[in-house]
């Protein structure tokens, strides 16, 4: 019988390689089978990706060639590593108005890593997939997709660098 981990990391593959869009409740599944992270476990440069769902935001993190995210403590928390136009990281302060800093927070009837935006109403809460993966749900304000009647979240996920 495969562990756990195992599992996850096989259905994260697969999601992660996925070449259309993946459904909603196929990503809320799989949340659901997640332990939360910690904030230990989130100190670190990650590298970052979306899942395609045909979330309003999908593709805004291309625009700005984000790279991924950097966790130096948890007070001090680079939520959009870009890339410019020679490849070298920087900050992108710009387009969230600010950094951010990792709590402790409550989403969905369990208490998980978040990034809290320092400039946005936006939180990011994570899920761990292993040691060297965590998936990510954009929450808040201005990131929750209302389009289509009911709330839609931008699930992303990072990987250790």
């Amino acid at each position: 019988m495969a562990s756990p981990t195992t599992s996850a990391r096989k259905t994260f593959v697969a999601f992660k390689e996925h070449p259309g869009q993946i459904l909603d409740a196929d990503l809320d599944a799989f949340w659901e089978t997640l332990s939360p992270a910690t904030i230990e476990l989130m100190i670190g440069e990650w590298k970052g990706g979306e899942f395609v769902t045909g979330h309003r935001a999908n593709g805004f993190m291309e625009k700005l060639n984000w790279f991924g995210k950097t966790f130096h403590s948890h007070t001090d928390a680079k939520p959009l590593v870009c890339l410019d136009e020679d490849g070298n990281k920087f900050s992108n302060v710009e387009a969230m108005k600010g950094e951010a800093s990792l709590w402790l927070e409550e989403f969905r009837g369990e208490v998980t890593a978040s990034m809290v935006y320092d400039g946005q109403p936006v939180h990011d809460h994570f899920k761990k997939v292993d040691d060297n993966t965590v998936i990510g749900i954009m929450n808040g304000k201005g990131a929750v997709d209302h389009s289509s009647g009911s709330p839609r979240y931008l699930y992303f996920y990072l990987e250790r660098v």
